[in-house]
């Protein structure tokens, strides 16, 4: 592996902080061989905290129904997703009044909130953005904003945007608070206090903040944010959408049914429903309570590890991986908002001379190591990364390189957390640099749109 000189060194924050399950799995190599697998792809699915499966474990034996049985594991389950409620609300520094509405994912909290919005808002979304955060907006008034070089100009695009606008109609900027391509950190609080002087409210795509750094609403003064419990370390398909309740209490709820509703009565003009006020409203059905508790779990796990620690580990973490990436000429690391901006431990990167998705399986068949290839479903952000055709539909897993004069179409993606050992980090550089300088050593081809090795 080459590696720079002034490579930083990790002493007293090496061991990972919060330790993770799946370290210890050993995976099957094309070469006959077995090996412990680096997990190096957080940033789609985080593995879980063991903290969080010993919490879940512990209640499982009492799982209940929540909100309508009068029995003792029922009265108990329902104690517990309310007070995972309070949890959450507390870690993400909520106001008193903010909502936390229990979701799906990320994706379905940006829905829902799309499903509340008042007739006639205007919402602005740069163009970067994840599709979840992209694509939901489909009944508002959509002003996509040009991808910004720069964080002051992110700052800058969103106040010309919003410049001369009707004050008296809403309006709603939906932003990233970490990319998922390149990990750059955006401006929010300042994004916010320029939308704000416009009347204008601010929703936080924080899928990717929440895990590696700490997030205070309040003090942001953002008026939502969404994110995901499978990517911040707690699996079973929970996800948060917390902030303003007036716009939630005002709509007709995202899904129709039980718990929703207060009162049901069958009349002359067919049925009129009263529906419930607060979180309840838009929590139709059965809750998702071990999802739930599993959210509030990772919440409290974080919080007792302390971010003043995991963000100094993760950062030594980027600057060894960065600096060591950069001693590999063919390596390009993607980034949009300049090389100096801070990110998470999330990287995107293209290598000369590799289609992403063959550089991709070949660090999964020859070295055990899982990463990300494609465009992470952020289509017109990579195209812009890489300088592709915006308009031209690619084949991501197409195991032959770019020819001449093209552009790749697809990118590879690492990203680490709290629980990744410093040797997965060194063991992706190190492996790089061998498939760089000496080739795969297998046969790969196409097969169902992924790349795989030949049998």
């Amino acid at each position: 592996m080459r590696v720079a000189r002034n490579a930083p060194t990790i002493d007293a924050v090496s061991a990972p902080p919060l330790p993770v399950l799946g370290t210890d799995v050993m995976v099957p190599l094309v070469t006959g061989d077995d090996v412990p697998y680096a997990a190096l792809d957080y940033a789609a699915s985080a593995p879980a905290l063991r903290s969080v499966w010993e919490e879940v474990c512990g209640y499982v034996p009492y799982y209940g129904s929540v909100h309508r049985g009068a029995g003792y594991l029922s009265q108990l389950s329902t104690d517990l997703y309310e007070a995972s409620r309070v949890t959450v609300h507390e870690f993400l520094g909520c106001r008193a009044d903010d909502e936390v509405v229990f979701t799906r994912s990320t994706t379905d909290s940006l829905n829902l909130l799309a499903s509340v919005l008042p007739a006639g808002t205007q919402v602005y979304v740069f163009e970067t953005e994840h599709h979840a955060a992209l694509l939901p907006w489909r009944g508002a008034e959509v002003t996509v904003l040009p991808a910004p070089a720069s964080r002051q100009q992110a700052v800058e695009t969103v106040a010309e945007a919003l410049a001369g606008r009707d004050p008296h109609r809403p309006g709603l900027v939906c932003v990233t608070g970490a990319s998922n391509v390149t990990g750059e950190l955006w401006p929010i609080a300042e994004i916010t206090e320029v939308a704000h002087a416009a009347g204008v409210r601010v929703v936080v795509d924080a899928a990717q903040l929440v895990p590696h750094r700490p997030v205070d609403l309040a003090e942001l003064g953002a008026d939502y944010i969404a994110f995901s419990g499978h990517k911040m370390y707690a699996p079973f398909g929970a996800g948060v959408l917390a902030g303003r309740p007036d716009w939630l209490a005002a709509a007709e709820p995202y899904l129709a049914g039980g718990g929703a509703s207060r009162l049901v009565v069958h009349g002359e003009q067919g049925l009129s429903v009263q529906w419930q006020q607060g979180s309840a409203r838009h929590e139709a059905g059965s809750p998702n309570v071990i999802g739930v508790y599993a959210v509030a779990a990772a919440c409290r796990a974080l919080s007792a590890a302390g971010f003043e620690t995991l963000v100094a580990r993760e950062e030594a973490l980027l600057e060894r991986t960065l600096t060591a990436l950069a001693g590999i000429p063919e390596v390009r690391v993607l980034s949009l908002l300049g090389r100096t901006s801070p990110r998470v431990g999330v990287i995107g990167l293209v290598v000369d001379g590799w289609n992403s998705s063959h550089l991709a399986a070949a660090l999964s068949a020859e070295h055990g190591i899982g990463v990300r290839d494609g465009m992470f479903c952020a289509h017109p952000m990579v195209r812009r990364l890489l300088g592709a055709d915006p308009n031209q539909p690619q084949e991501c897993a197409a195991p032959e390189p770019a020819g001449p004069g093209e552009r790749p179409a697809n990118a590879v993606r690492m990203s680490f957390g709290a629980g990744t050992p410093v040797e997965h980090l060194d063991r992706f550089v190190a492996a790089v640099a061998d498939l760089v300088a000496n080739g795969a050593r297998w046969t790969y081809r196409t097969e169902g749109g992924r790349c795989v090795p030949v049998r």
